[in-house]
């Protein structure tokens, strides 16, 4: 089993580095470092499936953890390639990364991207630990980790296309998002990404050391809250909306879906 787990290990941490490596050759020309975050989503896919292939545990339940896996991964990846990559101006966020980096930034941003696919690596837990399990049945934690996985999958690709339709209306240039569930989260795309987590982790539950899932969701609210997630998208928010966006934060929560503050 332990062979078995290294053996995973390895082959997971070359390929998601080396697509990281690729991505960062890649984004060098474009001058254009989102495509990252579609690197780290469609990172977790393959690590979800290459993990389900190696661990040798349950087959149906290595199936399952690995389309959850993916269908989360893939749809993440492509939709923020095309609305974040393609044919797009790099986002203010990783504009302002450069303003405050300074020089030497293709050796910082490789660092960046290697840091992502460590991460990626520290979130894929739950995949492991469930696609290793043997047990010749599903749990109750699984049945009730997919049918949570399936709930936040919904509302995250809801909220991003609320989003995605309301930007694409020249009419609302520099404005604020509210519709939909937008009105009663400032970031219900966030808060769905980590009940997908929570998921994960709920799933993983079900196999032995299931807790170590637990990383996960507990990371991911971290760099949500501490690092690169709503810090880094409210300020450059407020550089580009200004009062408009101010008011928004005085009135709608930041994280939990909730009835807006008069």
């Amino acid at each position: 089993m332990t062979a078995i787990v290294w053996h995973a290990l390895a082959v997971g941490s070359a390929s998601v580095c080396g697509l990281m490596l690729l991505l960062w050759l890649i984004h060098l020309p474009l001058r254009n470092a989102a495509i990252v975050d579609a690197g780290w989503a469609g990172g977790l896919a393959l690590l979800g499936v290459i993990d389900a292939w190696m661990a040798g545990g349950y087959p149906p339940r290595a199936r399952l953890v690995a389309g959850m896996a993916a269908l989360w991964g893939l749809r993440l990846a492509f939709y923020l390639l095309f609305t974040r990559v393609i044919g797009l101006p790099e986002e203010g966020r990783y504009v302002q990364l450069r303003r405050e980096w300074g020089g030497n930034l293709p050796l910082k941003f490789l660092f960046f991207f290697q840091f992502q696919a460590l991460l990626c690596l520290l979130l894929s837990a739950p995949f492991l630990l469930a696609a290793l399990n043997p047990a010749p049945q599903l749990s109750a934690f699984e049945y009730a980790g997919a049918a949570l996985w399936l709930v936040a999958w919904i509302g995250e690709c809801a909220a991003d296309y609320q989003l995605h339709r309301f930007k694409s209306d020249p009419a609302h240039r520099g404005a604020t998002c509210r519709v939909g569930l937008w009105r009663y989260s400032r970031h219900p795309n966030y808060f769905f990404e980590w009940l997908i987590w929570v998921a994960f982790a709920l799933f993983a539950m079900g196999s032995p050391y299931g807790w170590l899932a637990l990383l996960a969701p507990m990371l991911m609210l971290l760099f949500l809250f501490r690092v690169t997630g709503i810090p880094a998208t409210e300020a450059q928010a407020l550089r580009s909306k200004g009062e408009d966006y101010r008011h928004y934060q005085r009135t709608t929560s930041a994280f939990v879906p909730w009835f807006p503050r008069s």
